[in-house]
């Protein structure tokens, strides 16, 4: 894609009404956008006026040359494993073609437990998959939904513009920016962790220090990574090393570390090669010699969970509504079902004249994602604390779990397609659409 296929609209002042206003347009904001307008998912999205709104600037990603530092946060160097429930969403509006040639697929997983003999591996094609998951760099993904979003004349956006408050008015929700008023028939909060919106309207946020970071860098290898994603348990925390596709004749994978605070900092001043020592140190040498690394992040780890999702008029999504670990990749693809099974209800309720915040609507929308949302953020919370715990008990248990999941092909296929997001209960998505 070119930049002059790139919109590059004028700012825009604040409708005075909409009928959604999307507060927040990182990844997760945009593809409700991208996906309430699709005219493929449903006609009443035509209908639909739509603004986004983000605090910081988002036209950065138009271009192929902004440094990573210009890049909006939601957007920088960070890569994202995309399961297959991701790429049929994603699909079914069309963006997946501009996607695919971006996206490296992730052909095998290869999990192990650092001093111990379990392992377990698993593979696409015996789960019947192009792929287990799809990895892209978050710049990449973000410029694709900024074009998609911006190409639609049922959407606006705003940004930088900073939504300082929310109000419940008659028949929706009004929002306060910078002086202007907007009145949206249903305002999405989708503006990250902690978010202040929500602190001003009283929902709480239920949250779970684990009292960890994770170390993100991009590294390149001296060998082929062959779509294998790793996935390597410590006595520090996961090590997760995923697979991206090559850059010119270079090898290379995301690597998401999860350490101590005062570890990770330490090593992200840690010289070059002192780094990869280390690195190699707690991964070993399965996926061959690290080379280089590229710059280093970080952030803090969380489980947070909002314990309102849903009001009159209003709707809760993204790290607003859940912040996983980031251990099995899940964040973002429960954040997306969410959106879909949201623009689902939503688009309906249009097409049968109710207004797309009905609370009756946004009620039916949790119940529905209910089992799904639970039993993710239950695996996401489980699976490092079962791997972090050195009882000798504890070890020899979850490594005979992982050698009979290595051994035992149909649970395997079932443990895969579980993590690809295939078994979440009555998605609209589920095998490519099919119910």
């Amino acid at each position: 894609m070119d930049n002059a296929a790139l919109p590059q609209r004028e700012p825009q002042s604040l409708p005075q009404n909409v009928d959604v206003a999307i507060v927040g347009g990182g990844m997760v904001g945009l593809s409700l956008a991208a996906i309430l307008a699709s005219g493929e998912l449903a006609s009443a999205g035509e209908r639909l006026s739509i603004a986004v709104i983000e605090a910081v600037p988002l036209a950065e990603l138009a271009a192929d040359d902004t440094p990573v530092a210009s890049l909006p946060p939601s957007f920088d160097a960070r890569s994202s494993a995309m399961a297959e429930s991701s790429r049929l969403i994603f699909e079914q509006i069309g963006l997946w073609p501009t996607l695919a040639a971006s996206a490296c697929p992730i052909e095998g997983i290869h999990v192990s437990d650092r001093g111990h003999l379990g392992a377990t591996r698993m593979s696409a094609g015996e789960s019947g998959l192009d792929g287990l998951g799809y990895v892209i760099e978050n710049r990449v993904l973000g410029k694709a939904l900024f074009a998609a979003v911006g190409d639609r004349p049922n959407i606006s956006m705003h940004a930088p513009l900073k939504v300082e408050s929310l109000r419940p008015v008659a028949g929706g929700m009004e929002l306060l920016a910078a002086g202007q008023c907007c009145r949206a028939g249903l305002v999405v909060v989708a503006d990250g962790a902690n978010s202040t919106l929500l602190q001003g309207l009283g929902i709480q946020t239920h949250s779970q220090d684990y009292g960890q970071t994770a170390l993100i860098a991009n590294i390149a290898l001296a060998e082929p990574h062959h779509g294998i994603a790793y996935e390597r348990f410590t006595d520090e925390g996961p090590i997760a090393l995923l697979p991206l596709l090559d850059a010119g004749r270079e090898h290379r994978a995301a690597l998401v570390w999860t350490l101590t605070p005062a570890r990770a900092a330490g090593l992200i001043e840690a010289p070059e090669q002192d780094f990869l020592a280390q690195l190699h140190q707690r991964f070993g040498f399965r996926a061959g010699r690290f080379l280089r690394c590229g710059s280093r992040s970080s952030y803090p780890l969380k489980l947070m969970v909002a314990e309102e999702q849903v009001r009159s008029h209003l709707a809760v999504v993204g790290n607003a509504a859940h912040f996983l670990h980031p251990v099995a990749g899940q964040g973002f693809n429960l954040a997306l079902r969410d959106v879909a099974r949201l623009s689902e209800g939503v688009l309906a309720a249009v097409a049968r004249g109710q207004s797309p915040g009905e609370l009756a609507v946004l009620e039916d929308y949790v119940a529905a994602q209910q089992a799904d949302q639970q039993n993710t953020i239950r695996f996401s919370h489980s699976l490092p604390a079962l791997f972090g715990q050195t009882a000798t008990a504890t070890a020899l248990l979850r490594n005979v779990g992982l050698i009979a999941l290595d051994l035992v092909a149909p649970f395997r296929q079932s443990f895969a397609r579980f993590g690809a997001g295939l078994l979440a209960p009555g998605t609209r998505f589920k095998d490519g659409g099919r119910r």
